[in-house]
């Protein structure tokens, strides 16, 4: 069992940054991205806000994870109601989840300010929610909203306000640097006394608006709290909550605490990548520990002393958080990573291989010219089986082509696609229309290929995305696209790369047709 309990709120205070906004089935992907990682607490949103949110504690429910409780987010009752017919209390329990979150009032400030309630009505509606919440729900956690503010301000009433958590017995009570303007230090103190007076597992949730959030989440850490909130990449509102990718390893490999096992720790870097490209933003390359640049070097006495000994110029051991050395001046790094994708893919590969070298250079032809794997597991996987020569063939497209015409200035352009393919020795040619050029490219393909692979029915478009690159070209620019398809049994990505959109949409649209047909290894051409 894990010393240090982690919970991720990427899912929901993560997703309050302006900068980001999570399909349900981006949040879906994302929660299994995490339980593998090994996180122990997945916040999904609070249901009592919005309807994608009520969505999402819907559809998690049909998935299975391994590790993670998905906990649900709300606040206290109102003032002058009770738990039972407050609508944001029926709405959590109603949700079904695993554990339910709810944050109260620790500031005098606040409670006389925003909630225009006396002190003692405060700790009323602490206390009922908490303790009508515990009555229908397995485990509940509270969150004490502004706690440091409200300690550093009123300490005897901020006290009361976590008794009164205490007393409702829930599971375990976080302290909160709402406004994100503690420092370290003081963070080290509070949480000293507080441990003398709450009996009740402590936890810390931060925000980074002094660039203290990851310090004082280790500094509470360190003075007793065992569980830990965040979000991945420190997405959050106004300058992000604390950032998990730096508090993990820093826990694991500072502090020697264990909070997921080192072959999950391997994952990070990815998992970082991943969530960055979910939400449609390019990964922050400076950041700590997993960033590309994180282990970067240019300088020629640090690139010599590196290749003698890492530790001359890296402060861990790159590998341990799924990162890589990279010696920026002739680019010596890389075929570790690819080693360990192809063992996660059952792809047997050696070091000595010239395939493996191939595909290397292959990969940093790719990503030279705008590609990114992050999120198109499948285009990779694709990638790799095609230069070992294990990659089945299923089909060829002899050409396409597509029409956008506007014929009134009032009306929708109309869309159609014509496709010729060939499968085995027979030759399709099919046209289709669609909501746009690339939806009517995938029908024309589609409705092609299906004659020869049924089965390709069962596959969906979940999702698309187009991020432009290299800024200051205008439309000009070079795009990637990133597609996200699935079928009953799985969903996957897949990307494409071009100064044509189409063009780009269309290789990511193919790759995702080869990986299904891949997957079950479909009869012979012709065979319904």
């Amino acid at each position: 069992m894990s010393l240090i309990k982690l919970y991720d709120t990427t899912l929901r205070d993560g997703t309050q940054s302006e900068d980001i906004s999570l399909l349900v089935e981006d949040k879906i992907r994302i929660a299994h991205k995490l339980d593998e990682m090994g996180i122990d607490y997945i916040e999904g949103g609070w249901p009592g806000s919005n309807p994608k949110d009520v969505a999402f504690f819907k559809d998690i429910r049909r998935e299975k994870l391994k590790h993670a409780k998905i906990a649900a987010f709300g606040s206290t009752r109102r003032a002058k109601t009770t738990p039972d017919k407050d609508q944001n209390i029926r709405t959590l329990i109603q949700a079904e989840p695993d554990v339910i979150t709810i944050f109260g009032k620790t500031w005098d400030f606040q409670v006389r300010e925003a909630l225009r309630i006396s002190l003692q009505e405060n700790l009323d509606l602490i206390f009922d929610s908490l303790e009508y919440l515990k009555a229908h729900a397995d485990e509940v956690i509270y969150d004490a909203e502004h706690f440091f503010d409200g300690y550093k301000a009123n300490p005897e009433y901020a006290i009361k306000t976590l008794k009164a958590a205490q007393e409702a017995k829930v599971d375990c009570i976080v302290l909160c640097d709402t406004n994100g303007g503690t420092m370290p230090f003081e963070v080290s103190a509070i949480v000293a006394e507080v441990s003398k007076q709450i009996g009740t597992p402590l936890g810390i949730h931060t925000h980074n608006d002094s660039e203290c959030a990851v310090a004082n989440t280790l500094s509470a850490v360190n003075s007793g709290v065992v569980h830990v909130q965040g979000t991945i990449n420190g997405f959050g509102e106004r300058c992000g909550n604390a950032n998990l990718c730096s508090i993990i390893p820093a826990m694991m490999l500072k502090m020697g605490l264990e909070c997921v096992n080192r072959e999950q720790l391997k994952k990070l870097s990815e998992l970082s990548r991943f969530v960055y490209e979910l939400a449609n933003l390019p990964p922050d390359k400076h950041a700590a520990y997993v960033g590309k640049s994180a282990f970067a070097h240019k300088g020629g006495v640090h690139v010599s002393a590196i290749l003698r000994h890492p530790e001359t110029y890296e402060h861990i051991r790159p590998e341990l958080v799924g990162n890589a050395t990279r010696v920026l001046v002739s680019d010596l790094s890389g075929r570790s990573n690819i080693l360990a994708k192809a063992q996660e893919f059952n792809i047997d590969l050696d070091t000595k291989d010239p395939i493996t070298m191939e595909i290397l250079d292959n990969i940093k032809d790719l990503e030279n010219r705008g590609y990114q794997f992050e999120g198109a597991e499948a285009s990779f996987e694709l990638l790799m089986k095609r230069a070992l020569g294990t990659h089945r063939k299923f089909f060829s497209v002899l050409g396409f082509r597509v029409i956008d015409e506007k014929r009134q200035e009032d009306q929708k352009p109309i869309t159609e696609a014509t496709i010729m393919v060939k499968v085995g020795g027979k030759i399709e040619h099919t046209a289709a229309e669609g909501n746009g050029p690339v939806n009517a490219l995938d029908n024309a393909l589609r409705k092609a290929l299906e004659k020869f692979y049924p089965r390709l029915k069962e596959v969906k478009l979940h999702d698309y995305k187009v991020r432009v690159l290299h800024a200051g070209q205008g439309t000009a620019s070079v795009t990637r696209v990133l597609v996200e398809s699935g079928d009953r049994e799985s969903r996957w990505g897949t990307v494409g790369v071009s100064d044509n959109i189409i063009d780009a949409s269309y290789q990511a649209l193919i790759d995702s047709i080869e990986y299904k047909l891949s997957k079950g290894e479909e009869a012979d051409p012709g065979r319904k």
